[in-house]
């Protein structure tokens, strides 16, 4: 409520806001649409597919909320459902960000400083560490009539500072890669500059939401679900529903639909056998990066620290191309 005051019976502690519920809801599910037809039009489904996936969870998420928003303040099994797909969404996108960078790392592999393969399944296996504890610590905090509220909060916690570590590591890639593309003259050209803006739009989105989020935990920490009296104990984060709209809905709202406008099937091949040559103007088809090691190696060990102290090349093949040429002729912009 705009008072901050508690509304007796709700689990949500205000009344949802029925109008803000409802654009939500649309405004997901319509993005949700979008990416399926992308996903189908151009074949993308490989690359794109999760956030399809990411939208249909908002929805459902953000339909319970209006749901919730209708007076139904103390059914319990909507609102948990509601908080823990709204809460497990925002690092599945993330992880769509690092499929996206690998994708793009193949783009220019001879400029990659680790293995585009491995950049999914290197970070994914680190975010399915966060999925686990953010979806088990918020199916925990979401329920006040259980008694693993504490322990529920000391899980999103260790989540989301993972998440922020995840998040500035991936940055970091990217920015170096980046980096090594200025020095070779390709930061300009569209197909590289234009998905890496929006990786780091997206990431900028996601870690603002995941600070919100962690300060709101952090927030939370010490107050007595089950003694509401004295609302000055209680953070405004919490007793305050305007902190919710701006810092998750409206953040993972505006990715979703940056997303649809700036997809990457505009920029990036779907067949990842095609990258760009060292002209930056022209797409040639090739094997790419090859590695060579053990994948468990390569996706503990994906900088290959191992091999560069022992003074070994990575494999990026250039010369065994094709005869395929794409005459998409990318210009420099």
């Amino acid at each position: 409520m705009p008072n901050g005051n508690y509304v007796d019976g709700s689990f949500w502690f205000y009344g949802p806001n029925k109008g803000a519920a409802i654009f939500f809801f649309i405004a997901y599910a319509v993005s949700t649409i979008i990416h399926f037809w992308q996903c189908y039009r151009h074949k993308y489904f490989k690359i794109t597919a999760l956030f399809f996936a990411c939208g249909c969870l908002f929805s459902i998420g953000y339909g319970l909320r209006v749901y919730g928003a209708f007076g139904h303040y103390s059914d319990l099994v909507p609102y948990i459902l509601s908080v823990c797909l709204i809460a497990v969404s925002p690092p599945l996108l993330e992880l769509a960000n690092y499929h996206i960078l690998g994708r793009v790392l193949a783009y220019v592999p001879y400029l990659s400083p680790v293995n585009p393969d491995r950049v999914l399944a290197t970070f994914g296996f680190i975010s399915l560490i966060v999925e686990l504890l953010n979806g088990l610590g918020a199916s925990f905090v979401s329920n006040p009539e259980g008694q693993n509220i504490k322990t529920g909060a000391v899980l999103m916690k260790a989540s989301l500072s993972l998440q922020l570590l995840v998040i500035v590591s991936f940055l970091s890639l990217g920015a170096y890669f980046h980096y090594q593309c200025a020095k070779s003259g390709l930061a300009g050209v569209r197909n590289i500059k234009h998905p890496l803006t929006a990786l780091y739009i997206s990431s900028g989105l996601v870690m603002a939401r995941t600070i919100y989020r962690t300060i709101e935990y952090f927030g939370s920490e010490g107050v007595d679900w089950h003694q509401l009296d004295d609302f000055a104990n209680i953070s405004p984060i919490i007793r305050y529903e305007s902190y919710f709209l701006i810092f998750e809905a409206t953040l993972m709202l505006t990715n979703m639909w940056m997303w649809n406008i700036l997809h990457p099937h505009r920029y990036l091949p779907a067949d990842a056998t095609m990258y760009l040559a060292r002209d930056g103007r022209t797409e040639v088809k090739g094997t790419g990066w090859q590695d060579k090691r053990h994948f468990l190696i390569s996706l503990m060990d994906p900088l290959d620290v191992a091999g560069m102290i022992r003074g070994r090349k990575r494999q990026v093949d250039e010369i065994q191309q094709t005869e395929g040429v794409s005459n998409r002729g990318y210009e420099m912009v």
